[in-house]
């Protein structure tokens, strides 16, 4: 059984091809379902961000074709369409991309805390559709305790920064005086959270957050003092806004040009930045060609994030030293595994042994033996039976010349090699 982790991310494919194979939160649990139903995959998670879609899986097949064509089938895409951009990490491989990417140094921008907790969504879905079992639920734990030492031990997250901060970033290299301008936030998820709490610290001077449940948008709008709406709402209030940053799970665009052009009209062609980090997209991609609209997706804050990259190198190279590490340990407990029958059938035959000598002993104690003989007799009969197949085979082998099995016996019971 091999470990697969198979995907595409913000490196590997544009926006327009991750949004294709994005999975909608809702038939995330059906997902994991059909996969794990194929007779290849025994074991399986999916993570699928604004950034990357990636199955984590335990499959028969090291080479990882079964997965493939099991996530072309589920999106309707052809082989051509997909295989450029994907990627696959078997085994060990597939562990040291796992640790990474919870790490933050496989994301957008390096050192990112957000991915962790969509990792840990992740495998929290997957157990509640019963799709991980012993093996993927050890690399996911030993991941999140990687994850936090990386974070303790090297200075990686010690200055925050994600996409939210990012768009934040562009919102304030564009307009001077933030107070003067109002934004218009759409969504009420972790990365609108982010953006409200950046915009709020750089003094914005009026948010508006617009979300399909009201209530969720009303609850974070509390905290800062902003105004809540619903998405149907968002054309009455696009007018007002200067920056829009939306962030949705919609499978359909929010935001389209007739809404914008209306807006635009009643700003009176006063400039307006909108940022889409949503995939799938939120707004249409011909808004961007409006005059007085400019429109940025979340590959195009790439430049913005290479910026603050330069002051996490070194903690990303201390972050690395430690996943090399953690790579062997987790390793390590796969390959011993392979170990873990052969240890049950010597515990299971010595037990056997001791239960026969013990039930022994009682029934001479019974017939009115002498205690200390009976002990002695015990202790004589186990020792015996408990080295004489390995004294055997031990004997044969110094007769066969095959020093290496006297070695392993050595390191075996942990003996010293005598002088003879």
């Amino acid at each position: 059984m091999s470990l697969l982790a198979v995907g595409i991310n913000h490196k590997t494919a544009p926006v327009e091809i991750r949004e294709r194979v994005s999975f909608a939160p809702e038939r995330l649990a059906d997902a994991l379902h059909e996969l794990t139903s194929t007779q290849e995959v025994s074991e399986a998670a999916i993570l699928s961000t604004c950034n990357r879609t990636e199955l984590v899986c335990c499959s028969n097949q090291r080479d990882g074709n079964t997965v493939i064509d099991w996530f072309e089938h589920y999106h309707k895409l052809s082989d051509a369409e997909v295989r450029p951009y994907l990627y696959v990490h078997p085994d060990q491989l597939a562990v040291r991309h796992v640790l990474r990417v919870a790490s933050g140094l496989d994301s957008l921008i390096l050192g990112e805390p957000q991915i962790l907790g969509q990792i840990k969504d992740a495998y929290s879905k997957a157990q509640q559709a019963g799709t991980v079992g012993k093996l993927l639920s050890r690399l996911f734990q030993h991941t999140f305790s990687v994850a936090k030492q990386v974070r303790t031990d090297t200075a990686i997250g010690s200055s925050p920064v994600s996409v939210a901060f990012a768009a934040v970033s562009l919102a304030k290299q564009i307009f001077s005086g933030m107070e003067e301008h109002t934004a218009l936030l759409i969504g009420a998820g972790e990365t609108i959270e982010l953006a409200a709490r950046h915009l709020h610290a750089s003094g914005i001077g009026r948010m508006i957050i617009a979300n399909r449940t009201v209530e969720k948008a009303h609850t974070l709008a509390q905290e800062f003092d902003a105004y809540a709406i619903a998405l149907g709402e968002i054309p009455h209030h696009l007018a007002e806004a200067d920056i829009v940053i939306s962030s949705t799970a919609s499978q359909l665009p929010i935001l389209g040009k007739g809404a914008t052009e209306r807006a635009i009209k009643a700003r009176k062609h006063r400039p307006m930045l909108m940022i889409d980090i949503a995939v799938p997209r939120d707004i249409e991609p011909e808004v961007g060609a409006m005059e007085d609209i400019y429109l940025y997706t979340v590959d195009d804050l790439q430049e913005i994030i290479e910026e603050g990259l330069k002051s996490r190198q070194e903690a990303a190279e201390q972050a690395e030293e430690i996943i090399d590490t953690q790579v062997a340990h987790f390793m390590g407990w796969l390959q011993s595994l392979s170990a873990v029958d052969t240890i049950c059938q010597f515990r299971d035959h010595a037990m056997g042994i001791r239960e026969a000598e013990v039930a022994k002993a009682m029934q001479r104690l019974a017939n009115g033996a002498d205690a200390e003989q009976v002990l002695q007799k015990l202790a004589h009969n186990l020792t015996n039976k408990l080295t004489h197949a390995p004294s055997a085979q031990l004997r044969q082998a110094g007769f066969d010349g095959r020093d290496e099995i006297l070695d392993a016996a050595r390191l075996l019971f942990q003996l010293k090699k005598t002088q003879r």
